[in-house]
């Protein structure tokens, strides 16, 4: 007999990137008390990673829950970016509906429509909720147009059309139902929750079914898969098998040692868990997303959507460069190996895979965002290695043509900077399909690029539109391949001898373009250590020291003025290294250099790639 546990509700909050997600519940978590009067509270309290504060961006899905008026809402805060799209793709099979935030200034964006799209698909029914209405640019009215003309373009049914728009300042902590009004207090966008989503339904009496769709990942107890109760109940200590809608044969029988629910942002120990509620189970080591936990008597998993393939690689490569081993704690193949493959317990959207030397790994995921914090997350933790340019993962059809990833880029920028753009990303294969007016006198530009156009751009876009541009894509699919694209129009500076960087020599390069390092940097044959201002590669002595004469002209002792370096983070330098450089990544520093050290090997093997093309030709 199926029914509906009133006392719960399930929700998700989805949105673009930046629209006020992870403030808005703080504010939910604040205001119902989780929290002591005096308890010191941390900003975006649900962003516990680093590199998630540091950046201000949720990279993944977080579980926590608020108890309103007796009703426990179990709340998923989702990220915003498109590289981690996989996390809000599965969250979404645990709740009964969500909560859908929109930005009162910059209203429906590509990522606004991605996650509406998944909600609607799956018939969640959605609150809208207009946030950041106290920004003195903020159009509510307009906003609410613009998101009614997003769920017809992506088919709502006449009930999803019919949904509540809330009003809100996460920040300030106060939402209505009226833009005009402002509210004093949260209470309007809890008690729409408690009236507009659904309570879960299922059958307690059936067996059990508990979908896993987050795994988490702890040192201590090892594997914690989340999910939702779907029918039946759970308790510690209970046998149950493990089954997969994707992989009939899978059928493993297995006990639940620890069994949690979520309270606030803790995990608190229970007995047994009915059916709506969501879980955290832990002491199954082989616990993966898209499994199912079943009674042994009707094992029935279910149905779920697989998770989207990655379209991006570079290879992992230990650091074999004659500094190397000097900064980082983990510097083997082993290491190296151990700690990639442990990153596949929490990240589903990675593939790794062992390459024909056990010195190179290749790694793939959703976009460059999603493998550099992979890359910041393990230099913090000790590794060095060193990566290759990321490079796209093409697929054939069945004629055997090429077909590469291509995305969907949404462009804002000053209308004076519209034609630059429109060039460059010409150039990059990139075809626009619309142009028109944005908020705040804003051009819009809508292209379709390959993904491999837009490798390298993000930094030069900025310089290009002086920071005032905004720049989304979106995954769009497989498309024909679109032909060579030439990445970078300028070479690079090269040392020519292992020492240390000496004032004398870099005045000297500093003529030829822009340095990367300055006076004291330790440097070896065939280290990159600035940008070419013409596109060929030059070698040049850094280390060189001034000749000391027994005359002494006038200007002598005249101090030698030096440019300061243009020093690369992480981002910039996987977009600057072309295809025959590597980047070294140690705790401490960031190096770019020549795959071939050696200047002869490497003007060798130059000439043999240029005949090979010539013959191709």
């Amino acid at each position: 007999m199926r029914q509906k546990r009133e006392d719960i509700r399930n929700i998700a909050i989805i949105a673009h990137v930046d629209h006020g997600k992870t403030t808005l519940v703080d504010e939910l978590l604040k205001q119902s008390g989780v929290f002591r009067e005096n308890q010191e509270v941390a900003e975006r309290v649900m962003d516990s990673g680093d590199i998630e504060r540091e950046r201000g961006i949720t990279i993944l899905s977080k579980n926590t829950a608020v108890t309103y008026k007796g009703t426990k809402i179990n709340i998923i805060d989702t990220p915003g970016h498109a590289d981690f799209g996989g996390e809000v793709e599965r969250v979404l099979k645990m709740v009964n509906g969500v909560v859908l935030v929109v930005d009162a200034f910059e209203g429906a964006m590509p990522q606004t429509r991605f996650v509406l799209g998944n909600a609607l698909e799956l018939k969640l029914p959605v609150i809208v909720c207009v946030n950041k209405i106290d920004r003195p640019e903020a159009r509510p009215r307009e906003v609410v147009d613009e998101v009614l003309e997003l769920f017809l373009e992506l088919d709502a049914d006449e009930e999803q059309l019919d949904c509540p728009f809330v009003f809100a300042s996460a920040k300030t902590g106060t939402a209505s139902l009226d833009p005009d009004q402002p509210g004093s207090s949260m209470v309007p966008l809890f008690e729409t929750i408690l009236d507009y989503i659904p309570a879960p339904e299922g059958d307690p009496e059936a067996g059990t079914q508990v979908l896993i769709s987050t795994i988490d990942y702890n040192e201590y107890v090892g594997r914690i898969g989340v999910g939702k109760v779907d029918n039946g109940s759970v308790k510690v200590g209970q046998e149950v098998v493990i089954v997969n809608h994707h992989d009939p044969d899978k059928l493993r029988k297995v006990k639940i040692s620890k069994l949690y629910e979520f309270d606030g942002l803790n995990k608190v120990d229970v007995a047994q868990a009915q059916m709506g509620s969501i879980v955290a189970i832990s002491g199954i080591s082989d616990l993966h997303i898209g499994d199912t936990l079943c009674s042994p008597e009707s094992p029935c998993p279910i149905p779920f959507q697989k998770i989207s393939e990655p379209t991006i690689a570079m290879h992992f490569i230990v650091n074999d460069s004659p500094l190397a081993g000097k900064e980082g704690k983990y510097v083997t193949s082993r290491h190296l190996r151990d700690r990639l493959f442990r990153e596949l317990n929490t990240d589903v959207s990675l593939r790794v895979e062992e390459t024909d030397t056990t010195e190179a790994f290749k790694v793939s995921g959703r976009g460059e965002l999603h493998l550099s914090v992979l890359i910041e997350n393990m230099r913090r933790e000790g590794y060095e290695f060193a990566v290759s340019k990321a490079e796209v993962l093409y697929k054939t059809d069945e004629n055997g043509k090429k077909l590469e990833p291509m995305e969907l880029c949404y462009i804002d920028v000053p209308e004076e900077f519209s034609g630059t753009v429109i060039e460059k990303l010409s150039q990059r294969k990139g075809e626009l399909q619309n142009m028109g007016t944005a908020s705040g006198g804003y051009t819009r530009l809508e292209f379709s690029i390959p993904s491999r156009g837009l490798i390298g751009y993000r930094g030069e876009f900025l310089t290009d539109t002086k920071g005032n541009g905004i720049m989304n894509s979106i995954f769009d699919g497989y498309g024909p391949y679109k032909g060579d694209i030439q990445y970078r129009k300028q070479g690079s500076l090269i040392a020519f001898e292992a020492g240390e960087a000496i004032t004398y020599g870099l005045y000297n390069a500093q003529e030829r373009g822009t340095l990367f390092i300055g006076p004291g940097e330790k440097v070896y044959s065939g280290m990159v250590v600035g940008q070419n201002g013409k596109s060929e590669d030059i070698e040049l002595n850094v280390c060189k020291k001034k000749q000391l004469t027994n005359t002494r002209s006038s200007s002598a002792d005249e101090a030698l003025r030096l440019t300061p370096p243009k020093i690369l983070s992480l981002e910039q330098a996987l977009e600057f290294i072309d295809t025959d450089e590597l980047l070294e990544v140690t705790p401490k520093s960031l190096r770019v250099r020549k795959k071939i050290l050696d200047p002869t090997m490497r003007k060798r093997a130059a000439m043999r790639e240029n005949s090979l093309r010539q013959a191709g030709q």
